[in-house]
């Protein structure tokens, strides 16, 4: 790589992995659409920029395979050819490999070059006269005293600025024009002149004129003289005022999370005064810890608006993934996207990806049947898979949907017998619905044959425990011949926590307020027991019971009246007795103590409004404990 700042490589990776992101998008829309021309100039533009920016970090092995691609999409807009599923094929591989590529460089190596044969697919072949895209109506050409120049006049302007793009292309610190050297401020300046005038939408894969500037290019040499169109296509740049100035800017997402640590100690502090406020009784202290209160949960509502990103950023590599997997497996499948712009902390939205991919995978896989059994069938030859989100209170739901041959739960209870994963008691007493969940045991499959998309099966108890590492849960919804849902709720945030106290013994304890369905008392006379499980007869159901002091190992404790927190598990309730119920509390998570680091049924710690220390509960834990 070249001797260039820190920061402008760095800029540079955010910017190509946004490309890369929607690249993989538009690629499998323009390949069920090959006519779209807006779709076709979006993918140029997107290798096209991830070129520029390669030439001049000298980033020689991107370069050759941007280029490529680019000739052979150039080719394409010009009507002097067409595009082959090959070269489809060779433009999603092509991903792969850049994705690579900018790992290698994140890691300072130098990354290794595609394979030739990848890039000998984008050689095209087709007659010269062959017409691959329905070109729109030509607009007229705004004149040089207009302050515009079409399309092919801006590309051709880059393709200056650019050079040939070959790939062995080096950067220079200084560029020539004329007689005349510019430096890189003035050549930065002269890219965001540009940028501005063109200003191409966030999904043709260039940069938005109110971001970070993207990462010069390489060049040669500047033309010694522009074009006259070209020209007058560069406006003063007025000087920043006012609503001129712009409106985003990069935070180090560490400062971010430095910011949300002392926000998490604010509300903690806050918690300590409120707890003192019932006990000092102060009017003034009162009216002082209120506004305190009003301002922290604002400042706290701010703070986590700063890390919100839309689930579309993940959602965007699915097109991909999906088109990749059926036709490794000869299906035909649609993905459809929903909610893409619903909003999380960017750690949970970073954290799901792999979850989400594994899920999406298995869908087609394990899901969707062959085109010829599904006309067997009576349904359509291709699968339809949907992937969708959804805010609901301090929640998201996030749901895997596909029409394939669904689940058979008597399948699942066989295998699990036949692996030992459970006994033949346990299996008799398990409802359909309890069935489904066998999936996500350890080594638990249904596959006679190994995989190379989703193996054998492992990994769905791998996807259930990062789902739990994040406050959430995932349920399982399935028709046999209908399809199937895997529904997985997360949290908006893992910085704050609303939970509910309660006591056994004198420790406190926190459950996460959101799998807390009900508080009630019962008469310790009403339980019952079936096979050494405490039960309690309520509105025509049984609910299993987990007594809070026995779980922990204290002396049991049955008072003539129970406290019962009713809890939710997936599609289960289950009820657990606790001395006393404190109240609702809003928690900031700390790492667990080691003396309980690894133990079933504890999810983190924190301090309460008292001082002291809490440890929250796993409820889903607590049940399989």
């Amino acid at each position: 790589m070249s001797a260039v700042p820190d920061d402008i490589a760095a800029d540079f990776l955010i910017e190509a992995q946004e490309i890369l992101d929607r690249l993989g998008e538009q690629l499998v829309t323009l390949e069920n659409d090959p006519g779209d021309s807006q779709q076709l100039n979006a993918v140029f533009r997107g290798f096209h920029t991830l070129k520029g920016g390669a030439g001049f970090l000298a980033i020689h092995a991107m370069v050759q395979l941007c280029h490529a691609a680019e000739e052979t999409l150039g080719l394409v807009r010009a009507g002097k050819a067409i595009l082959q599923p090959r070269h489809f094929d060779a433009a999603q591989q092509s991903l792969d490999w850049l994705q690579r590529m900018l790992d290698s460089v994140a890691m300072g190596e130098a990354p290794a070059h595609a394979p030739a044969t990848l890039v000998a697919q984008f050689d095209v072949d087709a007659p010269a006269a062959a017409v691959a895209v329905a070109q729109p109506a030509t607009a007229p050409v705004a004149s040089a005293d207009d302050g515009m120049i079409d399309d092919d006049e801006f590309e051709a302007l880059l393709d200056q600025l650019h050079g040939t793009a070959a790939p062995t292309v080096a950067p220079v610190a200084s560029v020539q024009a004329g007689d005349d050297l510019i430096d890189d401020d003035e050549f930065e300046a002269l890219l965001d002149q540009l940028h501005a005038g063109s200003a191409p939408g966030a999904s043709d894969g260039a940069m938005v004129a109110n971001n970070t500037a993207p990462p010069a290019p390489a060049m040669n040499a500047m033309p010694a003289a522009m074009p006259a169109t070209a020209a007058a296509a560069l406006p003063a740049r007025p000087a920043p005022r006012g609503g001129d100035a712009e409106q985003t800017i990069r935070v180090d997402t560490r400062r971010l999370d430095a910011i949300v640590n002392l926000v998490g100690e604010l509300v903690l502090s806050r918690n300590r005064l409120k707890t003192l406020r019932t006990r000092l009784r102060d009017e003034e202290l009162d009216r002082a810890v209120s506004g305190l209160d009003i301002a922290t949960a604002r400042l706290q509502s701010a703070v986590m608006r700063t890390r919100m990103q839309p689930v579309g950023k993940v959602f965007s590599r699915f097109p991909k993934v999906a088109r990749d997997v059926a036709r490794t497996l000869q299906k035909e499948v649609e993905l459809e996207l929903v909610g893409a712009d619903t909003e999380l902390d960017r750690n949970l939205v970073e954290a799901l990806a792999d979850p989400l991919v594994h899920l999406v995978r298995n869908a087609i896989d394990h899901g969707i049947e062959l085109p010829a059994l599904r006309e067997a069938c009576g349904k359509p030859r291709s699968g339809h898979v949907r992937l969708s989100a959804q805010q609901e209170g301090d929640y998201v739901t996030i749901e895997i949907r596909d029409d394939g041959a669904g689940i058979d739960p008597e399948r699942l209870r066989v295998k699990a017998l036949e692996k030992n994963l459970i006994d033949a008691e346990e299996a008799a007493r398990l409802s359909p619905e309890e069935c489904l969940q066998l999936v996500f045991l350890a080594g638990f499959s249904t596959k006679t044959e190994v995989s190379d998309i989703s193996g054998r099966g492992v990994g769905m108890d791998v996807v259930q425990s990062r789902i739990r590492e994040l406050s959430g849960q995932i349920q399982i919804h399935s028709d046999l011949g209908r399809g199937s849902r895997f529904v997985i709720r997360v949290p908006l945030t893992l910085a704050i926590l609303p939970t509910l106290l309660v006591q056994a013994g004198d420790p406190v304890y926190a459950l996460p307020l959101a799998r807390v369905m009900e508080v009630l008392h019962a008469p310790a006379s009403s339980l019952r027991w079936f096979d050494g499980q405490a039960v309690l007869d309520r509105k025509s159901t049984t609910l299993a019971l987990v007594d809070l002091r026995q779980w922990l190992g204290l002396p049991p404790l049955l008072p003539p009246l129970l406290t019962i927190v009713v809890l939710q598990m997936g599609e289960q309730r289950f009820g657990l007795i606790v001395d006393q119920v404190r109240g609702r509390e809003e928690v900031v998570i700390k790492p667990l103590p080691r003396a309980v680091r690894g133990l079933r049924g504890y999810a983190g710690a924190t301090l309460i409004g008292d001082g002291r220390m809490a440890l929250i509960l796993d409820v889903d834990g607590l049940r399989a404990a």
